[in-house]
């Protein structure tokens, strides 16, 4: 496999920019798998190191499930206006919002620890991970509510 096709799964799979994955894979020795694990870790510190910058933004997203029995309210935090309106933030919110509603989480503690309905490998912190890294801003989970007939 070229070059050029390696970096267009990973920047199809992980949604970052070429210059990212570039570094990751040249760090990898061009080892998908590694430079997969090298990605992660760059998401992790990006993350880390946005964590304490103020989320007044976001979106409220709301999930009815098809039985019309459950619906949920997600209120998702990130910096920018211009953030909360990309379409990778909005996809993010609504996950969270069906995640909410098939699992039931009392908290937001107990909902960031829950593993991820979609990919059982990370949880939900880690899905909020991965999108700070793409979308370059803090982001968190406000106030969430669960509705159930």
């Amino acid at each position: 496999m070229s070059d050029i096709e390696l970096i267009k799964q990973l920047r199809d799979s992980t949604g970052l920019s070429f210059n990212e994955i570039k570094r990751a894979l040249d760090e990898a020795d061009g080892d998908k798998s590694r430079a997969l694990e090298v990605l992660k870790a760059h998401g992790v510190k990006v993350a880390e190191k946005k964590a304490l910058r103020a989320t007044g933004q976001g979106r409220v997203e709301a999930y009815i499930h098809s039985n019309k029995k459950v619906g949920v309210l997600v209120e998702l935090l990130c910096e920018t206006d211009f953030v909360a309106h990309n379409p990778l933030f909005g996809e993010l919110a609504h996950e969270i919002a069906m995640h909410v509603a098939a699992m039931d989480p009392k908290d937001n503690r107990e909902l960031l620890g829950q593993p991820y309905i979609r990919d059982q490998d990370i949880t939900i912190e880690q899905l909020i991970t991965q999108h700070i890294a793409k979308l370059g801003e803090n982001i968190k989970v406000g106030k969430f509510c669960r509705l159930q007939l």
